[in-house]
């Protein structure tokens, strides 16, 4: 999509995002057998956050048991269907906030980051994600394999959706809760964080990414399988973008339009959209 339509996209909604702050937090944590993990995770969450959730997809450890003992607060909710997408939508729709941040369970994310998603959503984005890949950001976990098979399917995204992002295949995600019904996710594995990133492009929803920094799973075997969901990634791509074309057809809007943001909070500038 050209310039101009992420003008449109900025005329029709205001010059600057209209704020709306003071929005209460959910923080949805995804979980299986991380019982050696959670503790960590969940002892650095900030005071940001209202409500976290921690959605159990069957463990056979003690992770439910451990994540209580260290949070009494949380809700723990069983998993709806397998994979982390099931596991993703079982938590947002046992959300509460305003705002729902996903967040990983093997400490790979740091919670302490949680404060960059808000501000953006409390300044009128729909969407934020985090970003290894542009100013601040990094990854001291990206295998060679991963980061080539990131950049191509980040290329492909980017020239699909007439977008400007910086990165694709990273889970660490924010959203209002109003724009969950306009995103109206449906996969149930990995592929979920492309799905969210695709349908918000296509919406014209406004999106954001932030500076974050890949920690190294701190102990275990990571559940990602490189080739079987990079093939998951690449067909919700194509799926996605063939699905946003035919409704387009029909409604004779153009595809995408959403207004991109990167940058730390503060300092962040408008790319195309």
């Amino acid at each position: 999509m050209e310039a101009a339509t992420a003008t449109s996209t900025v005329e029709r909604r205001g010059s600057e995002p209209v704020g709306a702050p003071g929005g209460s937090v959910s923080l949805v944590v995804p979980a299986r057998n991380e019982a050696a993990n959670i503790a960590w995770v969940l002892s650095r969450i900030p005071d940001c956050v209202d409500e976290v959730i921690l959605v159990d997809g069957e463990s056979s450890d003690d992770t439910a048991g451990r994540a209580r003992a260290c949070l009494p607060s949380l809700r723990v909710v069983p998993q709806s269907g397998p994979g982390k997408g099931n596991a993703l939508r079982t938590g947002f729709l046992n959300a509460k906030g305003d705002y729902i941040i996903m967040i990983d369970a093997d400490g790979s994310m740091s919670p302490r980051e949680i404060p960059r998603y808000v501000h953006f959503l409390e300044n009128g984005y729909d969407v934020v994600k985090g970003s290894r890949f542009t100013g601040g950001g990094g990854s001291l976990d990206i295998t060679t394999l991963r980061r080539g098979g990131n950049r191509v399917l980040l290329a492909l995204t980017n020239l699909l959706y007439q977008a400007s992002l910086t990165d694709l295949c990273y889970g660490y995600v924010g959203f209002r809760r109003d724009a969950l019904a306009r995103l109206d996710l449906r996969s149930s594995g990995f592929e979920i964080e492309t799905e969210m990133v695709c349908r918000a492009l296509l919406e014209g929803l406004r999106v954001a990414e932030v500076p974050t920094l890949e920690l190294p799973r701190r102990t275990g075997q990571s559940n990602l399988r490189t080739f079987r969901d990079g093939q998951r990634v690449l067909r919700t791509l194509l799926r996605e973008r063939a699905a946003g074309a035919a409704g387009a057809a029909r409604s004779g809007l153009p595809v995408g339009g959403g207004l991109m943001a990167t940058g730390a909070p503060g300092s962040w500038r408008h790319g195309d959209g």
